[in-house]
């Protein structure tokens, strides 16, 4: 096989990207599209090359069906996005699939026992991780630059009252918060009634990398429901999880999508070490800043950490998220076609997945401690085995 044959799955805004960017990296090409709006369809084709030879389907299993694909890019957002991943597993395909991975841990362990039962790859789609500035982070905590990492922040606060939240679901278009008061069949989509911790992988997924770490342990804490700045939105404005990892540092993490922010100010990082700290920025006027004990630093520096990769190649630029997108699209295709491991591996993903999940069951249970599973086989549950109960 010398190319990855893609059926994309849900046809959102974030599908039509995927498809300019797989349009143009060589190994793949797409043969067939799905989405139960079906209005949906044609824009998306519009953007597909060679689009009048492209398969469409408006219903999931037909698409798992179709011996035209290799592989499924889950580009859809919806509670059952986790058991769709195990399904097109299940049903010998590879997949790609967007942040989240999954709404609970029965779709967890679902899509772990699909992939490993199968063999076939499963990537999350996850941008944030292949960051130059992360790169330059783990770097630093690997030569042992920081000493020991006792704490780290993440937030995820965004503002997406002009998409997301409300969708007519006869023609697929999607609605403001503001421009929803004069469409009444525009209904609240699942994004809106998502608790927003569960959008967290594009926070821990970086963490979990440069620290080489996993979560053991999380807490959650939430404001109430509905949203304080649209009362019409049912999810809570700000979520944020408290967590502890394997090697014992603490972790707080938080995600918001209802508040007015500035533009361009959606993540920001920090890490503390024994030896030293770094901090992403806060806003495009400031720089990251880096402290090292015993290198003559009285203060914090300034550094020219980016988004985008020194050592990126040219056919990155402009791939989308500072370039990362590039990234998620090349190690799956050489892992499909090549075997070559993910960065980003089956087990990683739920590691990043997991937490947020049960952050939010967290808060649920009136912010109770829960431990996180890992869902590596191993003595206790071989691969391809249902975990036991204790």
């Amino acid at each position: 096989m010398d190319e990855v044959r893609v059926g994309i799955a849900g046809l959102g805004h974030r599908a039509l990207w995927w498809i300019r960017q797989l349009n143009k990296v060589p190994g793949y090409r797409i043969t067939a599209i799905y989405d139960w709006i079906e209005p949906l369809h044609d824009p998306a084709l519009a953007l597909v090359d060679d689009g009048a030879n492209v398969k469409r389907f408006t219903d999931y299993q037909d698409l798992l069906t179709y011996d035209g694909i290799d592989a499924v890019a889950l580009c859809v957002r919806q509670p059952e996005q986790g058991a769709l991943a195990a399904q097109a597993l299940e049903a010998g395909k590879h997949v790609s699939a967007e942040v989240p991975a999954a709404h609970s841990i029965e779709d967890c362990w679902r899509i772990v026992l699909a992939a490993e039962r199968s063999g076939k790859v499963y990537q999350l789609a996850e941008q944030t991780r292949y960051w130059g500035f992360i790169q330059a982070w783990r770097k630093l905590v690997a030569d042992g630059a920081l000493g020991d990492v006792v704490y780290a922040e993440g937030q995820y606060i965004s503002y997406l009252g002009a998409t997301s939240f409300f969708q007519d679901l006869n023609t697929g278009k999607q609605y403001s918060v503001e421009q929803s008061c004069d469409h009444p069949e525009a209904k609240p989509t699942w994004f809106s009634q998502m608790p927003p911790i569960h959008y967290l992988p594009h926070e821990l997924s970086p963490m979990l990398k440069v620290l080489d770490d996993r979560v053991t342990e999380v807490v959650g804490m939430s404001t109430q429901r509905p949203s304080r700045s649209h009362p019409q939105i049912n999810q809570p404005d700000i979520q944020v999880a408290l967590m502890k990892t394997q090697k014992d540092t603490i972790l707080r993490l938080a995600t918001g999508f209802t508040c007015h922010v500035p533009e361009d100010d959606h993540h920001w990082y920090h890490l503390h070490g024994t030896r030293g700290r770094v901090q992403w920025r806060r806003s495009p006027n400031e720089r990251p800043m880096m402290w090292l004990s015993g290198r003559q630093m009285p203060h914090l520096a300034e550094a020219d950490w980016r988004f985008e990769r020194s050592d990126a190649p040219t056919e990155a630029s402009g791939s989308g998220h500072g370039d990362a997108d590039y990234y998620v699209h090349t190690t799956f295709r050489e892992a499909v076609l090549h075997g070559k491991p993910l960065e980003l591996d089956l087990y990683a993903a739920m590691d990043t997945a997991a937490p947020a999940i049960l952050a939010a069951e967290s808060i649920a249970r009136n912010s109770q401690l829960l431990p996180v599973p890992d869902f590596r086989p191993g003595a206790r549950r071989p691969r391809g085995q249902p975990p036991q109960d204790d």
